[in-house]
């Protein structure tokens, strides 16, 4: 199924749009984030076990990358592959102690259980909550 995803966080203007893909079309809200971890999981630990054998940027991969602060060959110095269902355990605790909320064409998901319609127009913002800091009087 095809989806767009946005990703917000608070205090931020900048919104990520990013279309997606999953194998299934999911029936709640646990299903939508597992099926989201395990696809950014498996494109993590792909890009850990790619070999990069060109050793050279063009000048517009230098402009492209200097948009973003940063230029670099694309190494990767930690090669470590990320554990599936560790991440799934990792996402469905954060929703749960509320690190970042979920809205579905512009309705908020409370609940991991709850049935979601999804259609191809389906758009899914997560956003990441930061927390305050410093002290109040």
């Amino acid at each position: 199924m095809e989806l767009t995803l946005q990703l917000k966080r608070l205090g931020k203007k900048k919104v990520k749009q990013i279309p997606f893909t999953l194998e299934e079309t999911p029936k709640n809200l646990e299903e939508l984030l597992i099926g989201c971890v395990k696809n950014q999981v498996e494109a993590f630990n792909k890009k850990r076990l790619e070999v990069n054998v060109i050793g050279f940027l063009t000048p517009a991969e230098i402009q492209e990358q200097a948009q973003s602060g940063k230029v670099d060959f694309g190494e990767i110095n930690n090669t470590d592959l990320a554990n599936l269902d560790k991440a799934i355990e990792n996402v469905l605790l954060a929703f749960k102690d509320g690190l970042f909320v979920v809205f579905v064409d512009d309705e908020e998901i409370t609940d991991v259980k709850k049935p979601l319609q999804l259609t191809p127009e389906s758009v899914i913002a997560f956003i990441r909550m930061t927390f305050l800091v410093g002290t109040y009087w």
